[in-house]
């Protein structure tokens, strides 16, 4: 096989890339969850309830619900 053929075009998958640099509430919900992972939360009411509990609140400064978690990951990963 000859070597052009085995080289294909690198692929952009979609969490790779990004529309935009990340914002400060982007940054402070992903370290939050980041600290959230490493203490040991694995499911999403635990998530909802430490983001609450250390107050990184949604970008309007409310608490979290499970259903404001899913739709703004939702929108983030759009």
């Amino acid at each position: 096989m000859e070597q052009e053929q085995r080289v294909r075009e690198p692929e952009n998958i979609v969490w790779q890339t990004r529309t935009h640099e990340e914002t400060a509430f982007e940054r402070r919900l992903a370290d939050a969850m980041e600290r959230a992972f490493v203490e040991g939360v694995t499911e999403l009411d635990m998530l909802v309830d430490y983001l609450n509990g250390a107050g990184v609140r949604d970008e309007e400064n409310r608490a979290w619900t499970t259903e404001t978690f899913r739709a703004v990951m939702a929108r983030l990963g759009a």
